[in-house]
C-alpha cells in the first residue's frame, strides 16, 4: 500500500442510526477506486485484530465505503471518528486482490448482440472478441444481484449505450457491456446491457462460505475465449462441482 498525500479529503456521511458511508470522490476513477481498496484494506486488518467491535460489515463502490454496524454495540460518534482518521491514512492500492482468466464462449448463441456490437463500430465480429480478451478488467464493485461485478477498463471502441429496451430475460452467465464497463450476470435476470459471451462457471455459490462471490472488488479479470464444445464440457464439470476454479487464477496468486 502506498499513501498519497494529495488526495482530497474524504466525506463521512450518516446513513440512518446504523451505517456510515466514507465518500473518496464523485466520479468512476482508478485513483478514487484505489483509496476505496486502501481504507477497506485497512478496515479488513482492523477487524482481523478484533478492533471493530459491533461493525457488521462494509460494502466498497466505485467511490465510497459504507460501514454498518451494530448501534447497541457502537459508539457512532466514535465510530465516526475512527474512520475518518482512517480515511486520512488509507492511501491507495496498487495492486489488490486475484487475477482470473476465466473462459468466456463467444459463439452466437452465446453471444447474441455480438454482430450487432460489431456492426455499430465498423469493426468485425473477431476484433470484439481480441479487444474483449486482451483487456485487463477491473472488479469495481459488486452490486445488482449477489456476485454481479461491475468491471471497469473496456476499451473506448467498445463504448456502447445501454438497450433501448432492455430484456425481460438474461442468462444467467452471460457477459455484457453498456457504456464504459463490463458485467457479469450470475443469475438469470432481466437487463439492458449488450450480451457478447457467456462463461460456463458459477459467479455465485452460497454454499462457499469463505468466498461466495467468485469475483471481488480490486480483482483483475482477462476473458479467455473458448469453442462451444469446451463450454459445454466445462459447464458440467462446473454443475457438478468438479471444477478447480484455483486454476484459473494467475500463478502466484490465491483464491
Amino acid at each position: 500500500m502506498t499513501t498519497e498525500l494529495a488526495h482530497p479529503p474524504a466525506r463521512l456521511l450518516s446513513v440512518g442510526d446504523a451505517a456510515w458511508t466514507v465518500e473518496f470522490g464523485n466520479a468512476i476513477d482508478p485513483a478514487i477506486h484505489g483509496r476505496v481498496l486502501g481504507f477497506s484494506s485497512l478496515l479488513d486488518t482492523l477487524s482481523n485484530d478484533g478492533r471493530l467491535d459491533g461493525v457488521v460489515e462494509w460494502v466498497p463502490t466505485f467511490r465510497s465505503v459504507t460501514v454498518h454496524f451494530d448501534p447497541l454495540r457502537t459508539d457512532a460518534m466514535a465510530l465516526h471518528d475512527l474512520l475518518a482518521d482512517l480515511a486520512g491514512k488509507s492511501g491507495s492500492l496498487s495492486a489488490a486482490g486475484c487475477r482470473w482468466r476465466i473462459p468466456v464462449c463467444f459463439d452466437a448463441d452465446c453471444a447474441p448482440d455480438l454482430d450487432e456490437v460489431a456492426a455499430a463500430k465498423g469493426m468485425p465480429r473477431e476484433e470484439v472478441v481480441r479487444l474483449m480478451t486482451e483487456t485487463v478488467f477491473t472488479v469495481y464493485m459488486l452490486g445488482f444481484l449477489p456476485g454481479f461485478p461491475y468491471l471497469g477498463g473496456l476499451p473506448e471502441a467498445l463504448d456502447m449505450p445501454r438497450l433501448a429496451t432492455p430484456r425481460k430475460v438474461v442468462p444467467s452467465r452471460s457477459i455484457a457491456i453498456a457504456g464504459r464497463m463490463c458485467a457479469a450476470y450470475p443469475w438469470e435476470s432481466p437487463g439492458g446491457w449488450h450480451l457478447l459471451g457467456r462463461t460456463p462457471l458459477r459467479l455465485f455459490d452460497a454454499a462457499n462460505a469463505r468466498r461466495p462471490a467468485l469475483l471481488a472488488p480490486g480483482d483483475q479479470v482477462v476473458w479467455q475465449a473458448i469453442d462451444r464444445q469446451t463450454f459445454d464440457a466445462l459447464e458440467l464439470e462446473c454443475a457438478a462441482g468438479r471444477f478447480d476454479l484455483s486454476s484459473l487464477l494467475t500463478e502466484g496468486e490465491t483464491a
